[in-house]
């Protein structure tokens, strides 16, 4: 395998077009292109010719986790989940033959450990670079949903789902501001005016329940707002 030309893209600053003499077009970073020592005319090894292919798959999927995180931010193992996910089976025309022989399941299995095996080394690099920190995502999930008026168990449900590992949770969590004065304007907004009637705070602590704040801070809440009805 032969190396016919060597150049930088025209659209994408950083990334270099390697042109092999099977008319096939590897693209990769500046920074592979000196770490294999690429040039124009060089004779690739087998053992050469594996790795500009492997730098080449490295390149597509940082590349595409740049995409990934400039459309929303992610935790680490969402993005990771995306990065390794195998692509999807296109449907044949026909329907499946029963028997036929099914996927290779050990086949799949090796190529989902490829995938993930270089997610995570396009992970570390995006975390070195700034682009992916789980700290910082924990504080702006908290920050989002606790905007919406949800409690710290329903933003630790979230925290969860997204994957964040929980050494980040409580230190995100000690940024929220006091719950006291969202608690009554939430309780307030459900009530709509009506009396604070047992049947009516009921309902209205069964709400806020929902939305992930604590019995006793919902007691609090409802109690504030019997005594300024009682004054």
């Amino acid at each position: 395998m032969r190396i016919e030309k060597l150049e930088p893209s025209q659209h994408r600053q950083g990334r270099w077009l390697v042109w092999l003499d099977d008319a096939s077009i590897v693209r990769v970073g500046e920074g592979d292109v000196v770490s294999l020592g690429l040039y124009a005319g060089k004779e690739l090894t087998a053992a050469e010719g594996e790795a500009l292919a492997a730098a080449g798959e490295r390149s597509k999927l940082m590349e595409r986790a740049v995409g990934l995180l400039a459309q929303r931010p992610m935790s680490r193992k969402e993005l990771l989940d995306k990065l390794s996910a195998p692509p999807r089976q296109k449907r044949e025309k026909y329907p499946y033959n029963k028997m036929d022989e099914g996927p290779d399941l050990e086949l799949l299995q090796s190529q989902r450990e490829v995938l993930r095996e270089r997610a995570e080394g396009v992970a570390d690099r995006l975390a070195e670079l700034g682009l992916l920190d789980d700290g910082e995502y924990a504080r702006t999930v908290v920050r989002h949903y606790a905007a919406k008026g949800y409690g710290p168990r329903k933003i630790r449900d979230e925290l969860y789902r997204r994957g964040v590992p929980r050494e980040f949770w409580e230190e995100a969590l000690e940024e929220r501001e006091p719950d006291e004065s969202r608690l009554e304007k939430l309780a307030r907004q459900k009530l709509r005016g009506a009396e604070p009637t047992r049947e009516n705070l009921k309902r209205v602590s069964d709400y806020l329940a929902r939305r992930g704040y604590g019995w006793e801070e919902i007691s609090s809440a409802l109690d504030r707002i019997r005594e300024e009805e009682w004054e």
